[in-house]
C-alpha cells in the first residue's frame, strides 16, 4: 500500500458535453438511492398496514436497513480502488435491481425485513457512486462544488420521496413504491454503461486480516443500529434484548478496534481517526444530525400526531426540498476549504432560529405555519454536510488512500448513528414529555368540576342521535375529552422537544467558536514566532 498521496478519482473530462452527462448522471444515481430508504421511511404506516403487521413490527423495517448499511462504507471503498469503477458500479447496480424487484414478491414481515436488510446492502455503493459523477462533472478547481452537488443528489431523496408518495400509493399499494425505484435502477445501470467514468488507478488490495476486522464491525455496529433503531418503540427498559444487543455491540467493536490497532496495513487508520481534529469532527457530525432530526422527527411527527396526512404535506416538502436545493448550491458555489467552520456556525443559526420559532406551536398549527421554519431547517442541512465532508476528505487525501477510507467509514458511521441517536433521543424525549404533560394535564380533570362536566356534555353530544344511554354518551364524551388532552400533551412534548433541538445548537455553537477562537489564537503566534525567528 502506497504511503504517499494518491488521488482517488480521475481528473474530470474537459468536455462541457460530458460534464452535463455525468452531473445529470449524478443526480439519476444519487435520485435512485435517495428515494430507497425515504420511500419507507414516509410511508411506515401504509407499508405495515399493507403487510398486517403493527408499528412495532414495522420499525423493523428500518431496523434492518441500517443494520446492514451502516458499516459498508469502508470496504465498499476498498473493493472500488481495487477493481476498479466499472465493476463497482455494475455489481451495485445489479444487487440494487434484483433486490428492487424482489420486493415485488414480498407479502410478509419476514421477507419484507430480510429484503430491506439486502437493501441496505445494495444501496450502500450508490451515494459514493453520485459523489463520483458529480466529481468528473466539474474541473479540479470546483471540487468543493462538486462534492456539494453529489452529496444533494442523494439528500433530495427525503422530501422527495414525501412528495411523490400518495401517487404510487395509489397505483399499487406499497408495490408501487417500489415499481417507480426499480425503473430508477434500470435506467441507471444502462446509464453507466452507457456513459463510463475514466479508470481509476487501482493500488489497494484487500487482506486477510479485512476479513476479521469487518467481521467484528458488522454484527457490532448492526447491533447498535437495531437497539437505537427499536429502543423508542419497544421502550428500552421493557425489552430485554436491547440490553443485550448493546451489551454485544460494544465488545465487538472494541474487539474490532484491538484487532485494527495490531495490524500493519489496517483497514481503518484508528490512531489518526482518534486523533484531536477526528473525534471533533465526529462529534460535529453526530451533534449536526441530531438537531437535523428537528426536521424528520419532531416537525413532521407533531403534525402527524395532529392528524395531518401526507397529501397535506406536499406543499411543504416541496419548501424543503427548494430551500435544501438552493443551500447546496449556495455552499457549492461559495465555500472555502480553508474555512469550513463559517458555514457551519450560519447553519446552527438557522436551526437555532427555526426550532425556537417551532417550540411556540399549539393544536391549531397546521403546515402552512411551518414553511419558513422548516425551509430554513433544510437550507442548513444543506450547509453542513459539504463542508465537513470536504474538510475530512481533504486532511485525508493529504496523507493517503488508506486515510481516505478511513475518513470515509468515519463519515458513514457518524451520519447514520447520528440520524438514528437523533430518531432515538427526539422520540424518547417526546415520549417522557408526553406522559409528564398527560398527567399535568388529566389529574385536575375531575367531573365535579363545572367546567369539565360542561365539556364532556358538549362533546357527548356528538353522540346524542346515536347512543340513547345518558351514561355511555357521557362515557363517550370523556373519552373524547381524554384524546384531547393526549394531543395537548404531545404538542407541548413537542414544544420541550423544539427548546431541547435550540438548546443543543446553541451550545454546538459556542463549542464551534472556542475552537475557531483557538485556532485564531494559534495562527497569531504561530505568526509571531516566525516573525521574531525572521
Amino acid at each position: 500500500m502506497s504511503d504517499t498521496p494518491q488521488t482517488p478519482l480521475p481528473a474530470p473530462p474537459f468536455s462541457l458535453g460530458s460534464r452535463l452527462i455525468y452531473a445529470a448522471m449524478a443526480l439519476l444515481v444519487g435520485t435512485t438511492q435517495g428515494l430507497g430508504i425515504n420511500i419507507v421511511t414516509a410511508n411506515l404506516p401504509a407499508i405495515q398496514g399493507s403487510l398486517g403487521a403493527t408499528p412495532t413490527e414495522g420499525a423493523w423495517l428500518l431496523a434492518a436497513y441500517y443494520a446492514t448499511s451502516i458499516s459498508l462504507s469502508a470496504l465498499l471503498v476498498k473493493f472500488r480502488f481495487q477493481f476498479g469503477l466499472h465493476l463497482f458500479a455494475d455489481l451495485g447496480l445489479m444487487l440494487f435491481i434484483v433486490v428492487t424487484a424482489a420486493h415485488l414478491f414480498a407479502d410478509d414481515l419476514r421477507s419484507a425485513v430480510a429484503l430491506r436488510a439486502a437493501q441496505g446492502v445494495a444501496a450502500a455503493p450508490l451515494t459514493s457512486l453520485a459523489i463520483v459523477y458529480m466529481m468528473n462533472a466539474w474541473p479540479e478547481s470546483r471540487r468543493p462544488t462538486a462534492v456539494a452537488f453529489g452529496m444533494a443528489c442523494s439528500q433530495i431523496g427525503v422530501p422527495l420521496a414525501r412528495v411523490i408518495s400518495p401517487d404510487l400509493l395509489q397505483i399499487g399499494d406499497w408495490h408501487g413504491l417500489y415499481l417507480l425505484e426499480l425503473g430508477l435502477a434500470i435506467i441507471c445501470l444502462a446509464g453507466v454503461n452507457l456513459f463510463r467514468l475514466p479508470p481509476a488507478p487501482r493500488i489497494m488490495k484487500f487482506e486477510w486480516g479485512d476479513a476479521l476486522s469487518f467481521a467484528l464491525f458488522a454484527p457490532g455496529l448492526g447491533l447498535l443500529a437495531v437497539a437505537l433503531s427499536m429502543g423508542r418503540y419497544v421502550w428500552w427498559t421493557e425489552a430485554p434484548w436491547i440490553g443485550v444487543c448493546l451489551a454485544l455491540s460494544l465488545p465487538l467493536i472494541g474487539a474490532a478496534i484491538i484487532v485494527e490497532l495490531h495490524r500493519q496495513r489496517p483497514l481503518l487508520d484508528l490512531r489518526w481517526l482518534s486523533s484531536g481534529e477526528m473525534i471533533r469532527l465526529f462529534i460535529a457530525i453526530i451533534l449536526f444530525r441530531i438537531a437535523l432530526s428537528e426536521q424528520t422527527v419532531g416537525a413532521v411527527g407533531m403534525l402527524q400526531t395532529l392528524g395531518v396526512q401526507n397529501e397535506q404535506l406536499a406543499t411543504l416538502y416541496w419548501i424543503e426540498l427548494a430551500a435544501m436545493l438552493a443551500g447546496f448550491t449556495w455552499i457549492g458555489l461559495t465555500l472555502k476549504p480553508a474555512r469550513p467552520l463559517t458555514p457551519l456556525m450560519f447553519a446552527l443559526l438557522l436551526i437555532i432560529a427555526a426550532a425556537w420559532t417551532d417550540a411556540h406551536a399549539t393544536n391549531l398549527t397546521r403546515p402552512a405555519q411551518l414553511y419558513v421554519t422548516q425551509g430554513m431547517m433544510a437550507f442548513a442541512g444543506a450547509f453542513f454536510l459539504p463542508p465537513a465532508m470536504l474538510y475530512g476528505v481533504s486532511q485525508a487525501m493529504a496523507r493517503s488512500q488508506a486515510h481516505f477510507v478511513s475518513f470515509v467509514m468515519l463519515f458513514s458511521a457518524g451520519q447514520n448513528l447520528g440520524g438514528l441517536i437523533g430518531s432515538a433521543f427526539l422520540g424518547t424525549f417526546v415520549t417522557m414529555r408526553e406522559k409528564f404533560h398527560s398527567n399535568q394535564l388529566t389529574q385536575g380533570l375531575t367531573l365535579a368540576d363545572p367546567q369539565v362536566a360542561a365539556r364532556v356534555r358538549q362533546l357527548a353530544g356528538a353522540y346524542a342521535h346515536t347512543l340513547s344511554d345518558a351514561r355511555l354518551r357521557n362515557a363517550e364524551g370523556l373519552a373524547l375529552l381524554q384524546q384531547q388532552a393526549t394531543r395537548e400533551a404531545y404538542v407541548l412534548a413537542y414544544n420541550d422537544a423544539f427548546l431541547l433541538i435550540a438548546a443543543l445548537a446553541t451550545l454546538t455553537l459556542v463549542w464551534i467558536l472556542v475552537l475557531r477562537l483557538r485556532i485564531y489564537v494559534w495562527r497569531r503566534r504561530q505568526a509571531r514566532t516566525a516573525a521574531q525567528a525572521a
